[in-house]
């Protein structure tokens, strides 16, 4: 049973009538935002509406003071949140509909939650976002673009009967490449999404994605080749281990953490995998932790936090997490776990 605030997808429809002819969609820029994105703007364009897209680029977040002043300055007939998280932050005054699988942070007053968080298994946003559409029609031709989202956030799972469906009309190896080639422009060193949402928007399924067919397979090809040759890179570096923990720190301009936490999670799986990217925007640094243990993530960055941590910092899932922190708040979250000064930031110690 869904906790208290909690919708189904069930609810989407009731709660879209509420939206204007030209409602706004903000989406996380991976594999499984842009999917459940792209869902939701054909879902909206079928019920007459226009709907804009603001994809979540480099260094954003949806809840941060900067990107919620921005929604303040615009002006649309209803807002949906995609993949970027589930906050009591969130502030607006007109309908709103948060579409999401993250562990909740606060649950937005006034807006309709739409989660799979209670559910076993946790469906993707993506997967969430079809279910949506489903409860509003015939929405069988995008049942691929979720089976995107799944693979991109969880590899693949066969507790979903729609994934299997999926696999069966678009083949999984298909799928896979896929969802490498459109997770790719996200983690450039610019982090623009913007072509892998527009080939999900014009693509028909996954084959057509790597065809060629569409302008944008060109650029996400090139976005692919940037990113591989730094983590070519990245995957030299050694860790760093005190207790359960292992830390790889490196600095690339590309979002490559994630990628190398789990490669080293699979290695080391009695540690808490964290891959630290010094630099990736300046006076940060941006880490993903993976682990094979039974550890809940969450709670570990919670017991750590630093003082000045903001709403980059801790989200996520049980097993997969992760954040942002500046320099200073990297060397006293550091010091926290264990580790001493081979892994802060020289110059820029915390007092």
């Amino acid at each position: 049973m869904a906790r208290d605030g909690i919708s189904g997808p069930e609810a989407f429809p009731a709660a879209l009538e509420a939206f204007g002819s030209d409602p706004l969609i903000v989406c996380h820029n991976d594999a499984d935002g842009l999917s459940a994105g792209v869902i939701l703007k054909k879902a909206l364009e079928r019920s007459d509406r226009s709907p804009r897209i603001r994809i979540v680029g480099k260094g954003e977040n949806a809840y941060s003071a900067e990107f919620q002043a921005e929604l303040q300055r615009m002006r649309f007939g209803g807002l949906i949140l995609a993949d970027v998280g589930t906050s009591s932050v969130l502030r607006t005054s007109v309908p709103a509909i948060v579409v999401d699988h993250h562990v909740p942070t606060g649950l937005p007053a006034g807006a309709t939650t739409i989660s799979g968080v209670d559910d076993d298994p946790i469906p993707t946003s993506s997967l969430l976002a079809f279910r949506c559409a489903r409860a509003c029609g015939d929405a069988d031709d995008l049942l691929w673009l979720a089976a995107i989202g799944i693979i991109g956030d969880m590899a693949d799972d066969d507790g979903f009967a729609e994934f299997e469906e999926a696999k069966a009309k678009g083949g999984i190896t298909a799928l896979r490449k896929a969802v490498s080639l459109v997770n790719a422009p996200r983690r450039t060193a610019s982090g623009d999404a913007s072509a892998a949402f527009a080939l999900l928007e014009k693509a028909e399924g996954p084959k057509a994605v790597l065809s060629g067919e569409h302008a944008e397979t060109e650029a996400l090809l090139a976005a692919k080749a940037e990113v591989n040759l730094e983590l070519d890179a990245a995957r030299k570096v050694g860790p760093k281990v005190f207790g359960d923990v292992a830390v790889i720190r490196f600095a690339s301009p590309c979002q490559i953490h994630p990628l190398v936490a789990q490669a080293w999670r699979g290695r080391l799986k009695d540690k808490i995998v964290i891959a630290a990217n010094a630099g990736y925007r300046p006076g940060w640094v941006h880490f993903a932790a993976r682990t094979a243990m039974d550890r809940d993530l969450i709670a570990f960055f919670a017991e750590h936090r630093p003082p000045g941590a903001t709403e980059q910092y801790g989200n996520g899932h049980r097993a997969a997490s992760g954040g942002a922190l500046e320099f200073a708040d990297w060397n006293r979250f550091i010091r926290s776990v264990g580790f001493g000064a081979e892994l802060e930031i020289l110059g820029l110690q915390a007092a």
